[in-house]
C-alpha cells in the first residue's frame, strides 16, 4: 500500500471519544504540517489542512476523528461506576469488554462487569442503566479520587491485522476517514492543482455533527465531500434484501439520494472510470446520517457527496474494513481532485 499504515495504526490506538479529540488531534497536525500549505484550528477543535487556499474554487474533505464512547454519569457507594452512552453505543456489544476510563485524576483500567449466568444472567431486554464498570475500587470516596461525573471512557482494544488485508478495531468510525483526508492531501501536495483543497479532521460527528458545521461556516467551500463509513452486508447474518449488498474490496461507496449533488457524483464516477476502478453505492433519500448533512447547511447552502469506506460490525469494538479499499479511496479523491479546472458548474440545471 501506498499510505502510511503506521500513521493510522497510531490513530486507532489513540482514544478520541467525542467531545475530548485533543489528543489524536494534535498527531494529526504534527503528520499534516508537513505537506500542507497551512494548517487550520477552530474554536470546535476541528484541525484542517489546507493546500493552495488562495484558489477561489474550494473543495472541503471531510473525516471525522471521534469515536463513540461511554460517559460516567454516577458513582455508587461502592465504587462502581455507571454510565450512559456518548454516541450510538450497542449495550450487547459492551458486555464483558475491558474499558480505558479517561479519569480526571488519572487514566485506569475497568471492566465491563455482567450478572453470571448461574444467577439468572441478564435480562433479554437489558440496556446500559443495567450494566457497571468494576475499576476494583472499594468505595465512592477511592474512586472519586480518579473518577467524576461526565469522564469518558472507552473499549480497551488493539488495532488488530487480519491476514495482511484487512484491519479491525474499535472507532475506525471514523478514525479511517480522518486518516483517509490527510492521506489525499499528502498526495495532492506533490500535484500542480487548480482548486483549494481543505482536508478537515472534524470533531462530534457521533453526538451532534457540530465540528461540521463550524469547518465549513468557516472555509466557505465551493463543495464538500464527507468521508466517512457505511454498512457492508458481506458476512453472515445480514438481509441483503433490506440492507443492500456492499462488499469489503468492492470499490468505494458513493451515496445517491436528495442531499447529493449529482454532478459532484458524476466527476467521482468519472475518476472511478479513469482509474479503471468499482464502485458501489448506496441511498441516503433524505439525510446522509454523516458530517455532509451539516456542512450542506452552512452559509448559502453547500454541494456535498458523501464517499464511504465499507465497514463491518459498525459501532462494536471489532469494526473491520479493507486496506484495499482505503488505498482506492484514497487515489478516487485524489484522481477527481487533480483533474479539476475550477472552473466546473455544479449547478444541476447547467450542461
Amino acid at each position: 500500500m501506498k499510505f502510511n499504515k503506521e500513521f493510522l495504526l497510531e490513530l486507532l490506538k489513540t482514544p478520541s471519544p467525542s467531545s475530548m479529540e485533543m489528543v489524536i488531534q494534535k498527531k494529526w497536525i504534527n503528520y499534516v504540517k508537513e505537506f500542507a500549505d497551512e494548517v487550520i484550528t477552530d474554536n470546535a477543535g476541528n484541525a484542517i489542512g489546507a493546500l493552495n487556499p488562495n484558489a477561489e474554487f474550494k473543495i472541503l474533505l471531510a473525516g471525522h476523528c471521534d469515536e463513540i464512547a461511554l460517559v460516567i454519569n454516577r458513582i455508587d457507594e461502592n465504587g462502581f461506576l455507571h454510565f450512559d452512552k456518548m454516541g450510538g453505543i450497542n449495550p450487547k456489544a459492551a458486555v464483558g469488554m475491558k474499558v480505558t476510563v479517561l479519569g480526571y485524576g488519572k487514566t485506569t483500567t475497568g471492566v465491563i462487569g455482567v450478572n453470571a449466568q448461574h444467577h439468572g444472567g441478564l435480562k433479554n431486554d437489558f440496556d446500559l442503566s443495567d450494566l457497571f464498570i468494576d475499576c476494583g475500587y472499594q468505595s465512592k470516596e477511592e474512586a472519586e479520587k480518579e473518577v467524576q461525573i461526565g469522564d469518558l471512557c472507552v473499549y480497551k482494544t488493539e488495532p488488530e491485522i487480519l491476514k495482511e488485508r484487512y484491519v479491525s478495531g474499535r472507532g475506525l468510525d471514523n478514525r479511517t476517514g480522518s486518516f483517509i483526508v490527510a492521506e489525499v492531501l499528502k498526495r495532492l501536495s506533490n500535484k500542480d492543482i487548480n482548486v483549494g483543497v481543505y482536508a478537515a479532521s472534524t470533531v462530534n460527528e457521533e453526538t451532534n455533527m457540530g465540528g461540521a458545521y463550524f469547518a465549513a461556516s468557516g472555509i466557505k467551500p465551493t463543495m464538500a465531500i464527507a468521508c466517512d463509513v457505511t454498512f457492508a452486508t458481506d458476512y453472515p447474518g445480514v438481509n441483503k434484501n433490506k440492507y443492500g449488498d456492499v462488499r469489503l474490496e468492492n470499490g468505494p461507496v458513493l451515496a445517491k439520494g436528495a442531499p447529493i449533488n449529482i454532478k459532484m457524483n458524476k466527476l467521482l464516477e468519472n475518476a472511478a472510470k479513469k482509474l479503471d476502478m468499482n464502485v458501489q453505492y448506496e441511498l441516503t433519500p433524505r439525510l446522509t446520517g454523516t458530517d455532509a448533512d451539516k456542512m450542506r447547511l452552512t452559509g448559502k447552502g453547500v454541494p456535498i457527496a458523501l464517499v464511504s469506506l465499507p465497514l463491518r460490525y459498525m459501532h462494536s469494538p471489532v469494526e473491520t474494513a479493507s486496506f484495499i479499499d482505503i488505498e482506492q479511496e484514497i487515489e478516487l479523491l485524489v484522481t477527481m481532485i487533480a483533474d479539476m479546472t475550477g472552473k466546473e458548474s455544479l449547478n444541476p440545471l447547467e450542461d
